[in-house]
């Protein structure tokens, strides 16, 4: 069990790393938050105001920063146990209320396919989460993004406990499923105040 902690506790900090603010800092000298509407330090505003080269690093950071504790713990420690499932979700948890952000953060829907894609070869949730959010997004299309990304991921939560056998993995994709719903709905701290923050966090700096 301690093992695991390690590895929960590695992956919430390596999830409260938000890429998507730190980059475009760097690479475009912008503040996503203070340019995008809902003030969220995503990968989809890294596109949109960072351009492509700087949306598609952060992209990459982000599946990363899900992918590397889920997937060093599954080849050190194993991933036949219970404990298993929360090493899943901390990343998930530590990008939507990140420690190095006053307990706020973004979206984690990049960080939750990252966290799939380390349980390979076991390719079930990341094929059901892939294919409920092309189901909302080009089937039936759920037009408010945040609307449309609850409702992927109640569907996923829901398929995962229909076809996934693996205690642990249902459990890990229930606990990352309920994290992302909560995010988008009850849980969504004031990203004008995550902005504020970070503005004061940096003039300290200057």
């Amino acid at each position: 069990m301690k093992s695991y902690i390690w590895f929960i506790v590695g992956g919430y900090l390596s999830g409260s790393v938000l890429f998507a603010y730190s980059i475009p800092k760097f690479m475009k000298h912008i503040d996503v938050c203070e340019l995008s509407e809902d003030g969220n330090p995503g990968t989809y505003n890294a596109f949109k105001y960072g351009g492509f080269w700087c949306g598609v690093c952060v992209l990459l950071a982000e599946l990363l920063k899900g992918f590397l504790p889920v997937w060093l713990c599954a080849r050190t420690v194993g991933a036949d146990r219970l404990p298993f499932a929360f090493v899943m979700a901390s990343p998930v948890f530590g990008h939507a209320y990140s420690i190095f952000h006053h307990g706020r953060g973004g979206k984690a829907i990049a960080v939750s396919f990252g966290v799939m894609l380390g349980i390979l070869p076991e390719m079930r949730p990341l094929l059901l989460l892939i294919g409920c959010y092309l189901l909302f997004s080009l089937l039936v299309q759920v037009k408010d993004h945040r609307l449309r990304s609850v409702v992927t991921y109640v569907c996923f939560a829901a398929a995962s406990i229909l076809f996934i056998e693996t205690p642990q993995i249902v459990l890990g994709d229930l606990l990352a499923a309920g994290v992302v719903i909560y995010r988008h709905t009850l849980g969504r701290p004031g990203e004008a105040a995550l902005c504020a923050k970070n503005r004061r966090w940096l003039h300290k700096l200057r």
